[in-house]
């Protein structure tokens, strides 16, 4: 595998909006209600997450194939230089969707095989929806979405970046589901984001 952008993508301007933050709040959340006493990050971008963690007490290492954004290991996802049960949780957030079908799905089976207690990882969902937010007095605002009638799912095209993603034709969420979970983990949750809906995250464990 090669990498597909520079390290100025990762810049402030270009990559970091609000929505993104609202994602990176979601990882942090889910990494603290698991507690894990280590954590590997797959394909860490401009490291935010791993910085972020460190300050609320979690011990996070990172990997991906660019030196140039100085991850602690240098490696593919496919073929990581780590001992099985390595990690509490290894995690990868928007990031399977970056190479081949079949090759993130050999990437998750080495996320399974590296992680102890859990897998987090987040991938894009294409499916349409409508977003609405209402304010209730005395309750607070309330987001709750629904499915735009009618759409069908595309065809997706690789745009030089994304391979594939849940819900283009062929990878309906039930078969992503079910081709994760068989290469040995157990789906413990799954959402989409309300505020960004385009993310949606999964918690698995592996089989035992």
């Amino acid at each position: 595998m090669q990498k597909q952008v520079d390290k100025a993508y990762y810049s402030f301007s270009k990559y970091i909006d609000k929505k993104r933050w609202i994602s990176v709040w979601h990882q942090l959340n889910e990494i603290m209600s698991l507690n894990p006493s280590s954590v590997l990050e797959i394909g860490p971008g401009p490291g935010i997450f791993k910085v972020l963690a460190g300050h609320f007490g979690i011990s996070v290492e990172t990997a991906d194939i660019d030196p140039e954004l100085n991850p602690d290991f240098v490696a593919s996802a496919t073929k990581l230089p780590l001992r099985d049960n390595s990690y509490d949780c290894v995690c990868a957030f928007q990031m399977l969707e970056h190479i081949p079908y079949k090759q993130a799905l050999q990437a998750f089976s080495e996320l399974i095989r590296v992680a102890r207690h859990n897998i987090l990882i987040s991938l894009p969902d294409a499916k349409k929806i409508w977003l609405y937010e209402v304010h209730i007095p005395q309750i607070g605002t309330k987001m709750f979405q629904i499915t735009k009638p009618f759409s069908r799912p595309h065809i997706h095209r690789y745009d030089g970046q994304h391979y594939w993603e849940i819900n283009k034709k062929n990878y309906s969420l039930e078969k992503v589901i079910y081709d994760f979970s068989m290469k040995g983990a157990i789906l413990i949750k799954n959402y989409r984001v309300k505020e960004i809906p385009y993310h949606r995250f999964f918690l698995f464990e592996p089989v035992q």
